[in-house]
């Protein structure tokens, strides 16, 4: 296959899915990492896509697609996981702990199940079925109800009234961007709403999200950064955003990803 085949058929699979990785396109197309690589390269280069650790994801100036949850999860999974376990390590037993919906927010609920005596409120499916089979009297899961998102949050008015009669210790809030500017956004407008109705309920606003969300902005603002009580990201993050985010926001933890995952390619 040609390269300008394989760069036709890369930008198929990101129009269908939203987010590739180096991984999948290599099997994909039967080629090395290596050509997946170069490949990319060229199509961030030309502005067709946005290369991130891992992958790739549809152009930032297509600020309204949003990638389903599978496709998402697939990216920075080792960073996530980092910062998921720093996340868990900051709630205590007899906490009402919100999670929004989310790849990172999921892993976090995942970290939370060896805890008692806590209460999760979520707005989204899979979190709450991390809980599934967890005891009622150990962890109390409540479900914000209302429509379903392609990363599978219940958002919209619903939710949002929901939302304002509840009283939270910490909210954890995964984000599709961060920016000086823009602050922390979401692709979706519902989903943002819903989102600002969470962090206002909560005595904590944590923001977790990986160092490939700098710089990408989606459709609606979400908050400021300087809303958030804290953000965990990871030690990838470029040392010109640490200025900003230690400008604009009372606390940052920087998570260390296990060695070998997700190491940075040549």
């Amino acid at each position: 296959m040609l390269a300008a085949q394989r760069r036709e058929r890369i930008l198929e699979l990101l129009a269908r899915e939203g987010v590739v990785t180096v991984t999948g396109l290599a099997q994909v197309l039967d080629v090395s990492e290596m050509t997946v690589r170069r490949d990319l390269d060229a199509l961030d280069a030309d502005g067709a896509l946005t290369k991130v650790h891992g992958g790739a994801t549809a152009s930032q100036s297509v600020r309204g697609r949003e990638p389903g949850f599978l496709a998402k999860s697939t990216l920075a999974s080792g960073a996530k996981l980092a910062i998921a376990k720093a996340a868990a390590a900051l709630v205590q037993p007899g906490s009402a702990i919100g999670l929004t919906a989310g790849t990172t927010t999921h892993l976090v609920a995942q970290q939370l199940r060896s805890l008692r005596d806590i209460t999760i409120v979520t707005n989204s499916i899979r979190v709450a079925d991390v809980f599934v089979d967890v005891s009622p009297a150990d962890i109390a899961v409540i479900v914000i109800g209302g429509t379903r998102t392609p990363s599978d949050a219940l958002v919209g008015p619903m939710a949002v009234d929901n939302m304002r009669s509840l009283n939270l210790d910490i909210c954890f809030m995964g984000v599709h961007g961060m920016d000086e500017q823009a602050g922390f956004t979401s692709p979706n407008i519902l989903e943002a709403e819903t989102n600002r109705a969470f962090a206002a309920t909560a005595r904590q606003f944590i923001v977790v999200s990986d160092s490939t969300k700098w710089g990408a902005v989606g459709l609606a603002r979400i908050t400021p950064l300087d809303e958030a009580t804290t953000v965990i990201t990871d030690t990838d993050m470029p040392d010109a955003a640490r200025q900003v985010l230690g400008a604009h926001v009372e606390h940052v933890i920087y998570a260390k990803p296990e060695d070998g995952a997700d190491a940075p390619h040549a």
